[in-house]
Parts: C-alpha cells; sequence; structure tokens
C-alpha cells in the first residue's frame, strides 16, 4: 500500500498544485492528504465535470491539475473531458477509482455496469491509462510517464485506483476542509457558516420522524448513500425507494413520478452534497410546480458515506435558493414536531424543506437484502395497485 503522503509530495514535486473532485471511499486517503496540505489547493467540485472543468482553468493559469472521482461518476465528466479538454488541448491528470472491478470481490450493484467498461470508456475518449502501482517506489516513474504524455500530446493523461491501494488517512480535525477547501468571501456566507452549526437534529430521528408521519399513499424516495440505508434499517416498506448511484438525481426522479402520480405524495429526502451536485434541478421542479411533491433536504454538510469531507453548504441558503427558483413554500425546519407537522400537513402545494442535521455517528447500517432492481418493481406494483 501507498502512503497518501508520499503520493501527494510526489504529485506536489511535479508540478501539480491544483487537486479538485467529488469524494469516493478509495480516495478518502488521499483527498484527506491533500486537504491538509499548505502548498496544495483542493477545491470539492458538485460534479466530476465541473472538477474537470475547474483543473482546466488551473492549468490554463499555469497550475498542474489532478481531477479525483470514482468510476461511477464518470459519465457527468465525459462532456468536458471530450469537449473541453481535448479540444483546447488542456492536459489533466485523471485519478479514476475502480469501484465494480469484475475480477475483485462483489461490490456495490450501482458499480457493476461502470465497473465492467471503465478501461473501455477512457480507451474510447482517447486517454490512456494506467493501473496504479501498490508499491510506493513504482509511483515515481508512473507520475513520470503521464507528465511526459501530458506534456507531448497536451491531453489528459488517466491513473485507475483500485480498492485498498492507498493507506488510511483521517483528517487532523473537522474543520481542515473549511479552512483550505471552502474559504469565505463575504459577511453573508460568514453569518451562514456560523449559523450552519447551530440546531442540528439526529438523522435517524429526522428519518423516523417523516417515515412515521408519511400517509399510507405515499412515495417515500431517499437519496443514495447512508440516507437509503437507514429508512430501510428503521423500515423497510413497498412504499420506499433506496436510491443507489445516481447522486443528484433523486428530486428529478420525484418529480417524473409526481407528474405521472398526482392523486398521490411524493416526498424526496435529498442530501445537501446530492442537491449540489445537480442544483439546477430546483429550477426544472419550481417551474413544473406539481402539487404533491415534498422536497425534504437532509443538510449535514459533508459527504457522509464516502468519508466525511466537507460540502460547501455551510456558505449556502438552501431556502432562499429553493425560493428564488420559485419553490411556494420554502421553510427551515429547526424541531422535530415542526417536521413531522409539515409532513402531516394536509394542504397541496409544492414544498421545500431544509434539515440541518448531524454528521452520522452510527455507520453500520445494513444494506438492503432485496436488491435495487427488486426495490423499484415491488415499488411499481404498490403504485399501480395496492397502494392507491
Amino acid at each position: 500500500m501507498i502512503a497518501p503522503e508520499l503520493f501527494a509530495q510526489a504529485l506536489l514535486r511535479r508540478g501539480f498544485g491544483m487537486f479538485s473532485g467529488v469524494p469516493c471511499s478509495y480516495l478518502t486517503p488521499l483527498i484527506n492528504t491533500v486537504i491538509e496540505s499548505d502548498d496544495i489547493r483542493y477545491v470539492g467540485a458538485a460534479n466530476e465535470g465541473d472538477a474537470v472543468a475547474i483543473a482546466c482553468g488551473a492549468e490554463l493559469g499555469g497550475t498542474r491539475g489532478v481531477v479525483m472521482f470514482q468510476n461511477s461518476g464518470f459519465g457527468n465528466a465525459i462532456n468536458p473531458l471530450t469537449s473541453l479538454a481535448a479540444t483546447l488541448r488542456i492536459p489533466l491528470l485523471l485519478i479514476v477509482t475502480w469501484r465494480g472491478h469484475p475480477d475483485q470481490p462483489k461490490d456495490e450493484p450501482q458499480h457493476e455496469m461502470m465497473g465492467a467498461i471503465t478501461p473501455r470508456l477512457l480507451d474510447l475518449i482517447d486517454v490512456p491509462w494506467e493501473i496504479c502501482p501498490t508499491k510506493e517506489e513504482d509511483i515515481p516513474a508512473m507520475l513520470d510517464r503521464a507528465v511526459t504524455h501530458m506534456d507531448g500530446q497536451r491531453t489528459p493523461y488517466g491513473i485507475l485506483l483500485e480498492k485498498g491501494t492507498i493507506k488510511s488517512h483521517a483528517l487532523a480535525s473537522s474543520s481542515d476542509f473549511e479552512q483550505h477547501a471552502c474559504p469565505q468571501s463575504n459577511g453573508t456566507s460568514d453569518q451562514m457558516v456560523a449559523e450552519h452549526g447551530a440546531g442540528r437534529l439526529d438523522q435517524d430521528d429526522v428519518l423516523e420522524a417523516i417515515q412515521s408521519s408519511a400517509r399510507e399513499t405515499d412515495v417515500v424516495l431517499a437519496t443514495t448513500g447512508y440516507t437509503g440505508r437507514a429508512l430501510y434499517a428503521l423500515d423497510d416498506r413497498p412504499n420506499q425507494l433506496y436510491m443507489v448511484g445516481s447522486m443528484g438525481c433523486a428530486s428529478s426522479l420525484g418529480l417524473g413520478l409526481s407528474m405521472v402520480q398526482p392523486r398521490r405524495r411524493v416526498i424526496v429526502i435529498d442530501g445537501d452534497g446530492s442537491l449540489l451536485m445537480r442544483m439546477g434541478a430546483l429550477a426544472t421542479i419550481a417551474h413544473e410546480r406539481p402539487d404533491n411533491l415534498i422536497h425534504v433536504v437532509l443538510d449535514n454538510a459533508v459527504h457522509d458515506s464516502t468519508g466525511g469531507q466537507a460540502t460547501v453548504s455551510p456558505s449556502l441558503d438552501f431556502v432562499g435558493l429553493s425560493r428564488s427558483c420559485g419553490y411556494p413554500r420554502s421553510k427551515r425546519i429547526t424541531n422535530l414536531d415542526e417536521l413531522q407537522g409539515e409532513i402531516k400537513d394536509d394542504r397541496s402545494g409544492l414544498r421545500f424543506l431544509h434539515v440541518r442535521t448531524k454528521p452520522r455517528e452510527n455507520r453500520k447500517l445494513p444494506r438492503p437484502t432485496v436488491t435495487p432492481d427488486l426495490v423499484a418493481r415491488r415499488l411499481r406494483r404498490w403504485v399501480q395497485g395496492a397502494g392507491a
């Protein structure tokens, strides 16, 4: 295994000073090391395509860029890799985790297809790649090959990172990310950061409050990560869907369902990181304004299931944002009684509920024993049949 400090320093010596990406558990040690470095800037991007664009901008400004993400988010990066980096001949170093590797122990279901095709995707977009070695003495030669290609061809170079390649590395403190990656630029943002820590609720208590207050005819959609697993652990029900992968798509999924099922309510349980990844969905939902959609955002300010890296949510007013997009009712929830009152409220109308929660303490959550396709099939039958 490779010490993340060694990897980071080897990159720094070769001029890589700007890192951007989206967290993955395989990347946690390297991201944490970069966050703590005084010599490297890390920008936590909302999605993988944004990370590519950020790194491209850094390279145009004279600093080599590194882009880090898991292969399941590769699709988000395809457009800027092919139309920005390739067109403008901007070289980047891509560190892509290889989840769902077909020759390794079975991974989560959402990684299966992408795991099988990741090398072919890199080949298809003409990005040469190699698997990251597991011996520290082999790292310099690998990076030299990458730099030689980048300097000679002016195009990206890929490194596939397999599970267990990098030794673990925890953040020294929870404030490290905010200090290095989320500098505040104005008084309003500083105020939002100060307010964000106040009145956080326990995530499981919040999920239980939603589940117990929902009508029997409501559909409940939970975003990917710990949210779906925690909802399943509380009580598995046929009217619930636990999303896997497709990060940021929960609200759009809920929009589509609510529009074709106008007689039943759809409750979307979203997350701050998920919402940030595809924030444009807020405008689309508000424009369509389905009367039967309740959009609940659990905001714990971190990517909890990938190592606890912070999001930029402390500097963002989600309630104000949803209002400006056109949600007719947007509210910050401060206690469980208030949340239950909103879920039980019989009034129709699109609603946005922002709930600040604590980062999860209990991470030993069961995974659903029913497969994702069967969960979807079960929900489809329920929506169209007995659940009406």
